[in-house]
């Protein structure tokens, strides 16, 4: 397994894991201070629980382009994927930013690192 495969691997688990944690927001669980700069503990209100499953399809769209990228599926996009790939990058770079000053201790403390990581796995694929 080469260098891009591991990354791209980490990448899909840990973007699975924030999928689960989305998907389980829309349905009510009790984590709201863990996400949205924590401005709703508990369970969020049904706008933000509706904007949870938005932030899930964007990671569903996020997790196809880097399988893509890395050769686990559909390569008849694997051209297209390249370019997509940096707007993986952007985005995972935007999330560390916002997760690290995230006035929220427990989504600083859970998330910041998680999207660090997806931000250097993607940088890795980009540029593999």
């Amino acid at each position: 397994m080469n260098t891009m495969q591991l990354a791209a691997y980490l990448f899909l688990i840990l973007i699975g894991l924030a999928m689960l944690f989305q998907l389980a927001l829309a349905f009510g669980a009790p984590w709201g201070e863990m996400t949205m700069a924590g401005k709703y503990p508990g369970r969020l209100p049904a706008a933000m629980r509706i904007a949870a499953i938005v932030q899930f399809l964007l990671l569903v769209l996020i997790g196809l382009i880097v399988s893509i990228r890395a050769g686990l599926l559909v390569q008849n996009y694997y051209d297209r994927s390249q370019s997509l790939t940096w707007v993986v990058v952007v985005f995972t770079l935007i999330s560390v930013t916002l997760n690290s000053i995230s006035p929220s201790k427990k989504e600083r403390m859970l998330w910041a690192p998680v999207t660090l990581i997806l931000f250097i796995c993607s940088m890795i694929i980009g540029l593999s």
